[in-house]
């Protein structure tokens, strides 16, 4: 499965009903598992970005239509990122080297 690193934002809309927030979180895990991915970690964070959140996902559609099912509903806007640990960035090096 790959990896993806989501840095979310609330809207105008998410903030306001910021109270929902875990029972949003709850509802993408179902959505994100119903399309064959796992929602790994999400964290509520301090700073530039409301949250973090790790998606395993057997491709890069999969993952693309569980973020544009979650941006939709209208809480949160995304900024995301396909991320490789390190046996996969030491098979990418070996493919750079020859």
């Amino acid at each position: 499965m790959a990896t993806f690193i989501s840095l979310v934002n609330w809207t105008d809309q998410g903030v306001r009903s910021y109270k929902d927030t875990t029972a949003r979180s709850k509802a993408f895990s179902a959505a994100v598992g119903a399309l064959g991915a796992e929602l790994r970690d999400m964290y509520w964070t301090v700073g530039p970005y409301d949250m973090v959140v790790v998606v395993d996902a057997p491709d890069d559609e999969t993952a693309t239509a569980a973020l544009l099912q979650v941006s939709g509903v209208g809480n949160v806007r995304t900024v995301s990122m396909r991320a490789f640990d390190a046996a996969e960035m030491d098979a990418i090096i070996a493919k750079a080297t020859g």
